[in-house]
């Protein structure tokens, strides 16, 4: 049973964010070369041709950050600790400087009554164990259980909630299938050789973390429903649904690959790639599960006359579809349905069983400009947003009432960031960011949100701070 994931009668709320995202510093106290540094460095791979070596310079300014946090009024600050400023060869010498780092985020959130919860992998891989075959290679499955608990041993008397890997799919995927990502790869079925890995990483690194007395191991996933635009197109949705969540999910809960996922991707069949006692060590592995939703996706029997979805080589094996994108569309280009949300959260709590937590969701919106508001503070007008967390919000609470135990509701993102291939051209952010001098400014979404959580019954009691 879990011990310190949110237990009460409604809903946490929490601000997530991720290390390359936000943290800069690129260069700094010891931190080793990522694959994201790495790819950001191709001509062509972002879109503004930006890195994430300055991004919010969070590294410098966490304080200012966590104060944000805890003027919202949330309870909790996820954020996720960078594999090369821990480890930076990926094995072997660990950089001090990087856990002091961490020890020094985490006690200022505990200071300002902010809970904080520590993902262990949000996609940047040291460059070493990339050019060693990264993601493709067990031996990166077996470094990752080696820094989770270095990790853990620095931070585990005060982070109380961890997840292991943060949208696995992404990294294995669009990492290895189509190249979208970080490290750039267009294997094709490769993707499927980096999934299994990456699953194995969380089952090694479950399996001693809760040895060492972790109560509260997660795992979080970027779930989504597929709707099928006609009946022709059901048997593809199923695949693509096999591919994008229950290749995840099966190992969870029945430690196993089913029948429609080995026949989309063989090379889940190989005794030489999934060993004996693999899928049992993910089997019961996770105390909760976490889900990142953005948009449902709607695949049709591929038509010359519709657009393919950038992604669609991220599903290696499907058979050939293109997703219908409706309107209304955030800046990104995906659809808003909040129903999609309350659809994954109860699909995920009838397949798992498992406690749930909303890791991230949110829209990237064309902001306004930084204005003078009616109190004369600076502020953005971003009500397109505000009616997106609305609607969301709204979709949590009726899974909830549908039976999913839906615990809390983290926003994403705390702040405008690196947008990983998009650059800077999209922001996510409830708080802007300057491009130039890197000033926060709170938007109208940000403030929202904070009357929202003050209004809302807490499991804290908390409530906001004037930031």
């Amino acid at each position: 049973m879990t011990q310190h994931l949110p237990a009460g009668p409604t809903l946490a709320f929490g601000a997530a964010t991720a290390a390359y995202q936000i943290e800069g510093a690129a260069r700094e106290d010891g931190r080793g070369t990522s694959i994201w540094d790495t790819f950001a460095a191709r001509p062509g791979a972002i879109r503004d041709g930006r890195d994430g070596s300055v991004a919010c310079d969070s590294y410098h300014r966490f304080e200012e950050d966590l104060d944000l946090v805890a003027g919202l009024g949330a309870g909790w600050y996820r954020f996720s600790v960078a594999w090369p400023r821990i480890v930076p060869a990926g094995t072997g010498a660990v950089e001090p400087r990087g856990l002091d780092y961490y020890d020094r985020l985490v006690d200022a959130a505990l200071a300002r009554g902010v809970r904080p919860t520590a993902t262990l992998y949000h996609w940047d891989l040291p460059q070493p164990l990339e050019d060693r075959g990264g993601w493709l290679e067990r031996s990166t499955a077996e470094a990752f259980a080696d820094y989770a608990m270095v990790v853990h041993d620095r931070l585990g008397d005060r982070v109380r909630v961890w997840a292991t890997h943060n949208e696995p799919w992404c990294a294995a995927y669009l990492g290895y299938a189509a190249g979208i990502h970080a490290p750039g790869r267009r294997e094709g079925g490769a993707g499927h050789r980096a999934a299994h890995h990456l699953n194995l990483g969380h089952g090694l690194a479950a399996a001693r973390l809760h040895d060492a007395g972790v109560t509260d191991l997660g795992i979080v996933h970027n779930l989504a429903p597929f709707w099928p635009e006609s009946p022709a197109a059901a048997g593809a949705a199923d695949e693509l649904d096999a591919v994008r969540n229950r290749i995840w999910t099966g190992p969870l809960a029945e430690g196993a690959y089913d029948e429609g996922l080995l026949r989309v991707a063989p090379e889940l069949a190989d005794p030489a790639l999934v060993r004996d006692g693999d899928l049992a060590l993910v089997r019961g592995s996770a105390d909760w599960i976490g889900v990142n939703y953005y948009t449902p996706f709607r695949p049709a029997l591929a038509d010359p006359g519709l657009d393919v979805h950038p992604e669609i080589e991220a599903y290696p094996g499907v058979t050939p579809v293109s997703f219908v994108v409706r309107e209304p569309r955030t800046d990104i280009g995906w659809e808003v349905d909040a129903a999609g949300l309350e659809a994954v959260l109860v699909q995920t709590h009838e397949r798992t069983g498992l406690p749930i937590v909303v890791t991230e969701n949110g829209a990237a919106c064309a902001d306004d400009a930084v204005v003078a508001g009616p109190d004369g503070r600076p502020m953005v007008d971003d009500g397109d947003r505000i009616d997106y967390l609305r609607e969301h919000l709204a979709a949590t609470e009726a899974a909830r009432g549908a039976g999913a135990d839906v615990r809390g509701y983290f926003v994403w993102t705390l702040l405008d960031n690196f947008e990983w291939a998009e650059g800077y051209t999209k922001t996510f952010g409830i708080v802007h960011l300057a491009p130039s001098t890197l000033t926060r400014t709170p938007k109208a979404s940000y403030h929202w949100l904070a009357e929202h959580i003050a209004s809302a019954p807490s499991e804290t009691g908390r409530r906001p701070v004037s930031p």
